[in-house]
């Protein structure tokens, strides 16, 4: 499958996870991603992911985010290396970092600079807060960025304290907004010949996330939102929304035709004061979900299913991985694929899109550091000691076809 990228070259000096995720995303569209590592020790990500799983001396979150690229080691403090690094941002679409703001422009690549060896570039950045304000120079890790955006304070019923997300959905978020960005300034460069620089910061993607229900409280007179008392799912639905513990797990209930329609089918009969009221949905929000508490609590998760479902009832199953695996459902996704590398072969999840009914598979793993630096060189021509940056030096290979302005643009960069 050709992928729709591909030709496209990609310098990321990003570290940890919002920026390679990004790469990624780039990766399995068919862009080559060149990773840029410090010798000696790499990507941060390499050895400081808090997890025991380790694979041919690197964590599994390395390997999992850093699939299908190349690793050039390069110190950012010896001008030898900065030289060959000038050379060959000369020659990407796209250049990408991640450190706080100031950082990358005192190494001598940041925006201005890199937009002065190639002025149609594609510039993508990533930073905790911003480039400006009174949090600009914190760190711009993915729970304090939770912990600041209001989503700790969001998430969880009432009683329950702040509660963060499972995950580090800030870095995922902003490295989803970034590919986002990155790639509608392709187009715009494919469609107008003028690049663009693309910024994005952890609170702001978590800000986005937030959207909806900010949007409802700054049209509301300001007030805030109330969490459930009652398996906590949404501040701003009402009735039965939440997950309830059933009498062998949990059954999370979401949409339903009505009220009475739901307490007819579970046969619970203490909610009949409050369906004739079309607002106590919400105004009794934590009465009503206490008793449909109650009630699931007597029978299976599959009990409750087996009535809800046919009555189109939105509710689901709680899962956990094992059982996700275990599903029809997912097996018919075939989500994971094998990476390798080497001795290294490790089982992780592909790409979540799928062209042309073919899903974006990719076969190759994480890079060991440093690994495609000679080739790089030599390949480039980052050793010469005059500093042109001419676009003849590209690699020769294009990936033009009729139609397509992001390639077609590439082709017209490449051989002019």
């Amino acid at each position: 499958m050709t992928r729709p990228l591909e030709g496209l070259l990609v310098v990321d000096f990003s570290q940890f996870l919002s920026g390679p995720l990004c790469a990624l995303k780039l990766a399995d569209l068919g862009a080559r991603v060149i990773k840029i590592e410090r010798p000696g020790q790499g990507d941060l990500c390499r050895t400081l992911y808090l997890s025991d799983t380790e694979i041919g001396g690197t964590n599994s979150l390395f390997h999992a985010i850093n699939r299908n690229k190349e690793s050039f080691a390069a110190d950012l403090r010896d001008e030898g290396d900065r030289a060959r690094l000038r050379r060959l941002v000369a020659k990407a679409d796209v250049v990408m970092q991640n450190f706080r703001p100031g950082v990358i422009e005192r190494m001598g690549f940041g925006y201005d600079a890199v937009r002065a060896l190639n002025p149609d570039i594609v510039y993508g950045s990533i930073s905790g807060y911003g480039d400006e304000g009174p949090w600009v120079d914190l760190p711009g890790q993915d729970l304090l960025a939770q912990a600041r955006s209001g989503l700790l304070w969001l998430t969880g019923s009432a009683g329950d304290p702040p509660m963060p997300m499972g995950l580090a959905v800030a870095d995922m978020l902003a490295g989803n907004a970034l590919a986002q960005g990155i790639l509608a300034a392709l187009v715009g460069r494919g469609l107008r010949g003028e690049g663009a620089k693309v910024e994005t910061s952890l609170l702001e993607a978590l800000l986005d996330f937030q959207f909806e229900v900010l949007t409802t409280h700054l049209n509301d007179g300001g007030k805030l939102p109330r969490r459930a008392a009652v398996g906590g799912a949404h501040a701003y639905l009402g009735a039965p929304y939440g997950v309830y513990q059933t009498a062998d797990g949990y059954l999370a209930l979401a949409m339903t035709p009505s009220l009475r329609r739901l307490a007819e089918l579970m046969g619970i009969a203490a909610l009949a004061p409050y369906l004739d009221d079309p607002a106590a949905a919400m105004r009794e929000r934590d009465a009503i979900k206490a008793i449909i508490a109650q009630a699931v609590r007597g029978q299976t998760t599959a009990h409750w299913l087996a009535i809800l479902q046919p009555a189109d009832i939105w509710c689901s199953e709680v899962l956990d991985w094992p059982g996700l695996f275990a599903t029809e459902a997912f097996r018919r996704l075939n989500f994971i694929q094998t990476i390798e590398n080497g001795a290294v072969s490790l089982s992780t999840l592909r790409g979540p899109l799928r062209l042309d009914g073919a899903a974006l598979t990719s076969g190759r793993a994480a890079p060991g550091l440093g690994q495609h630096t000679q080739e790089i060189i030599d390949e480039f021509g980052l050793n010469r000691t005059d500093n042109g940056a001419a676009d003849a030096d590209r690699p020769s290979e294009t990936t033009s076809r009729p139609g397509n302005p992001i390639a077609d643009t590439i082709t017209k960069r490449r051989t002019s």
